[in-house]
């Protein structure tokens, strides 16, 4: 994998009188109309089983990874017409999952309505999920920047609108339809496209993975990430509440963000039960008999081909044998740890500088909602900024994944994502008594991975958590396909709004007869 060499970018530094509403909205803007400048020139990307470097430097590592020169740009690049006045019908979904799973979710509807040329109600977020959090969309995100950020690519209204007609009004009762898993863009134009024209308007739930994540069309993917990095914003007190931590954090120097996955749902999603006593054996083993299928696990061969998450204890042993210090600052991004402080005691042994969320802001919001949308909210935020993210379980994890691919998307920062599989027979050896040569060990597993440049996705790996090449562009290239668009894209699509006789004003309002106001 491609490692740093090269010239690199500074962290920038977080605080100051901007606040970080305000810079993000910068930066969004200019990643928009991909006026960033060049940080090094033209690059081939990595693939698996390029020559690695020898050694690892924690000071290098403090920095963004080489971007060679490609930026983020999910600008459209070829004819892209605006939504028109008149639609096919109205399409409901419903976002299960946690806040990741949902955001991703949000994504797929936005692309959805546009593939069906369809007007896009404002997405339900699950209240009965995970997290039974009854936020909403409303409670987490800004309503009136995500309509206006994507008034170029689809129709949004708050609610489905009620039709006069005749001194009656009528309601539109959506016809509620199950999409397969990963359906592909035909089910959804030749399907669900006949019946909304039949009903007026769908409602399609559950709506996790229920479109296809590899599209052979780089606008549709690059509208994913339209949505997914511009258009999804928090609330303002959620932004404030992660400017208020970072800037907290940040003022002792660099910190990492850990997102420690040592939580019940996903010890018991992945089998691994022997290192726990007998009495949280018999929990984990209940609790995945009630939510996942029945499938025998044995936790020796689980363990040696890297399936298990890594206990916190693994985690402070990668972290030292890659060379980083006691003094270090880390943020842990965690629900629940399973197994209790036991589990956590040799890891703060090693790094005794750990925080989260309540303990650097105890405010009120975050102490009542600690566990909810709104912490986690927070943490992806604080984890989106860190000088370094390390993710310790990001096979099935959708925090994480959409974690990686936000960073990436935000400036190639860096991500130490370890090889578990790699490093399950040397965690093995330890065990066993066989400590010499540990720690170079482990740096010879980790110098083999991705620190966060741009990388080829290769399955499984997701589009969420990899969107390169559709999602950047360079300025000095050869492949017009990979050419930055020009700067004034934005005003472009603004005129065509405008030669299409449509209403410009219409997108800046939820809907024509309710308005935001009036919630």
């Amino acid at each position: 994998m491609r490692r740093r060499l090269g010239h690199h970018r500074q962290h920038g530094k977080q605080g100051g009188g901007g606040g970080l509403l305000a810079k993000l909205s910068i930066a969004v803007l200019f990643l928009l109309i991909c006026s960033l400048s060049l940080l090094s020139a033209p690059f081939t990307p990595n693939t698996n089983g390029s020559t690695a470097p020898s050694q690892i430097s924690v000071e290098e590592l403090w920095k963004s990874a080489n971007s060679g020169g490609w930026k983020p740009s999910s600008a459209p690049r070829s004819k892209w017409p605006p939504p028109p006045k008149e639609t096919n019908g109205y399409l409901r979904v419903r976002c299960n999952g946690g806040l990741n799973q949902q955001r991703s979710a949000i994504c797929n509807a936005v692309l959805a309505a546009r593939i069906m040329n369809a007007t896009l109600v404002l997405p339900e977020l699950d209240a009965n999920s995970f997290w039974h959090d009854d936020s909403g969309f409303h409670g987490l995100y800004d309503v009136e920047h995500f309509i206006q950020s994507l008034r170029f690519d689809v129709q949004i209204v708050e609610r489905i609108p009620e039709i006069h007609k005749n001194g009656k009004t009528k309601k539109i009762k959506a016809f509620q339809l199950r999409p397969p898993r990963d359906a592909p863009i035909s089910w959804y134009t030749i399907d669900a496209l006949k019946k909304m024209k039949e009903h007026g308007a769908i409602y399609l739930s559950p709506f996790s993975h229920r479109l296809a994540e590899e599209i052979d069309n780089p606008e549709y993917q690059r509208l994913r990430c339209r949505v997914n990095y511009h258009a999804l914003r928090f609330k303002p007190h959620i932004m404030k509440l992660s400017e208020s931590i970072v800037d907290k954090l940040r003022a002792q120097g660099h910190f990492m963000a850990i997102h420690l996955r040592f939580e019940m749902d996903m010890l018991s999603f992945a089998g691994c039960f022997d290192i726990f006593t007998s009495a949280e054996q018999k929990i984990l083993k209940k609790y995945r008999k009630e939510n996942f299928a029945d499938k025998t696990l044995i936790y020796k061969e689980r363990r040696a081909i890297g399936k298990c998450p890594l206990t916190p204890e693994e985690v402070g042993l990668i972290l030292r044998a890659m060379g980083f210090n006691n003094s270090t600052r880390i943020y842990l991004a965690a629900g629940e740890l399973f197994g209790g402080e036991r589990f956590m005691t040799p890891f703060r042994a090693l790094f005794p500088r750990l925080e989260n969320h309540s303990s650097v802001d105890a405010s009120e919001e975050l102490a009542t909602n600690s566990q909810g949308l709104i912490g986690s909210a927070v943490d992806y935020m604080v984890c989106l900024l860190a000088d370094i993210f390390m993710p310790t379980y990001d096979g099935p994890s959708n925090f994480a994944n959409n974690l990686l691919g936000h960073r990436l998307y935000y400036g190639f920062r860096t991500n130490i994502r370890p090889d578990r599989k790699g490093l399950a027979p040397v965690f093995i050896a330890r065990e066993n008594g066989r400590t010499a040569g540990f720690e170079e060990a482990v740096r010879h597993v980790m110098l083999k991975t991705n620190f966060g440049g741009p990388h080829k996705r290769i399955s499984p790996e997701s589009f969420y958590t990899n969107s390169w090449p559709e999602c950047f562009c360079q300025m000095e290239t050869q492949n017009p396909a990979h050419k930055c668009p020009s700067e004034n894209v934005m005003q472009n699509l603004h005129s065509q709004l405008v030669s299409e006789n449509i209403d410009v004003e219409q997108y800046n309002r939820s809907d024509s007869t309710i308005s935001l106001a009036e919630r």
